[in-house]
């Protein structure tokens, strides 16, 4: 089995039994992600007649830490299957996972593409990208009716004490980010029914042919809520990887909203629809920085966790514009050249590391490596200033730092008044220029 991966070479006698291949074979199983609880490969198989099948398998990182959610997951994808939903075929889950280690999931290949450029960008993917609003909005009302019944999924949720949570556990406080959930509370709709919610429904969750959405995947944080929770996460600015349109960077709010109607799926009220979309984007803020917590806590060591982390800048970045638009502070002056070290200075050293990442084998490791590097070396070279800067804001508001400023925020202590807002406007203005200049322009 020269190509397979030892971590999953066990996989091959539950394979054999669920395809009913005694003599098949394992020909390779290649690392294709690293998630933050999942780990996934792709499967090439050969039987006795020389028959090739490909399949994907999904693993807990950690054995019994996701047990109950591996087989919640393998029974939502038959039930969603079952409901005319188009999701990839299980062959075989074991929440257990004795042998590889692990819970698991495998599922049969789908053809297509899930990577989001490539998706908003070929020209094979032009049809699909016409028709993605309202086909979206078909495949969430479809979502949205399935019988929930016979399905263990967790009770509806507060989603801003989710955030909140989240926030908390990451030990990162986000002035920002909290200013955002004080909005939320305080413009909050009237609560919808309660149905199931994929929860992550967005391009890269997503298989698209040039014909459309063949597959809906990564079900993993299903569970029962206000379905326009996933009308709005589809339509936040994350999920449009700087694509022109909200609905996935390529579709109208009003094209999918229409065809979810027809499709059976409630009323849409555009206001409603505005406050999840905020509320997507708040809590995906919170969601890189709890994934971030997990390389820095020791738990996991992952440089894409890490970089999560600083993603959180885009989101508050997103808040602001669409909250509290207002005018970018100047961008903080140039550091001074380096006189103590003298050249190469450590950002033109980090420049040069990244450049040779750039240069070398493009895989996605690597790429992740050489954006780490981009993000330390336009630090570097912003020097002391903006911190100077940010530290003045924080004491003219009467706060030490931004935990104490956070936890005002939270508790209504301070007031969302001009000069707060400008002040948390220009820290994030300052940390999206390191994260990705340009955002949002």
């Amino acid at each position: 089995m020269s190509g397979v991966d030892p971590m999953v070479a066990g996989i091959r006698d539950d394979l054999a039994a669920a395809l009913g291949q005694p003599d098949l074979t394992l020909a390779s199983a290649a690392r294709l992600t690293a998630g933050a609880s999942r780990l996934t490969w792709m499967l090439e198989t050969t039987s006795g007649t020389g028959k090739t099948e490909q399949f994907v398998l999904q693993r807990e990182r950690v054995r019994g830490a996701s047990m109950g959610r591996v087989a919640l997951e393998a029974a939502l994808l038959r039930t969603a299957g079952a409901g005319g939903v188009p999701v990839p075929e299980v062959v075989v889950a074991d929440p257990e996972g004795e042998c590889i280690d692990g819970g698991y999931v495998v599922t049969r290949r789908i053809d297509g593409e899930t990577i989001a450029r490539r998706i908003l960008r070929d020209d094979e993917y032009a049809t699909a990208r016409s028709g993605f609003a309202a086909q979206a909005g078909r495949i969430l009302a479809a979502i949205h009716a399935l019988p929930t019944t016979d399905l263990p999924l967790p009770a509806a949720a507060d989603p801003l004490a989710l955030a909140e949570v989240m926030l908390d556990e990451a030990y990162d406080a986000r002035p920002a980010l909290e200013v955002g959930l004080r909005w939320l509370r305080e413009h909050r709709p009237p609560s919808g029914p309660t149905t199931l919610v994929h929860g992550d429904f967005r391009l890269g969750n997503l298989i698209v042919g040039p014909d459309g959405i063949r597959a809906v995947l990564d079900w993993e944080i299903a569970h029962l809520g206000d379905p326009m929770e996933d009308l709005g996460w589809i339509a936040s600015p994350a999920w449009r990887f700087r694509g022109p349109q909200p609905v996935g960077g390529m579709g109208a709010r009003e094209a999918m909203w229409a065809a979810y109607e027809e499709a059976g799926g409630r009323h849409v009220d555009p206001d409603t629809a505005r406050w999840w979309e905020i509320c997507s984007t708040v809590r995906w803020g919170a969601m890189c920085l709890k994934q971030a917590h997990a390389h820095l806590s020791g738990a996991v060591s992952s440089v894409e966790l890490a970089l999560i982390g600083r993603r959180a800048a885009q989101c508050e970045h997103d808040l602001f514009a669409a909250v509290f638009p207002g005018d970018d502070p100047p961008a903080a002056p140039a550091a001074p050249p380096p006189d103590l070290y003298g050249r190469p200075s450590a950002a033109e050293l980090v420049a040069a590391v990244r450049e040779q990442l750039q240069s070398g084998d493009g895989s996605f490791r690597t790429r992740v490596a050489a954006n780490a590097l981009a993000t330390v070396e336009r630090e570097l070279t912003a020097g002391g200033e903006p911190e100077r800067l940010h530290r003045e804001r924080l004491r003219s508001l009467g706060f030490a730092d931004d935990a104490e400023l956070a936890a005002a925020v939270r508790s209504g202590a301070a007031p969302l008044d001009e000069n707060l807002l400008a002040a948390v406007r220009a820290d994030v203005t300052q940390r999206i220029a390191v994260y990705e200049p340009g955002y949002g322009r």
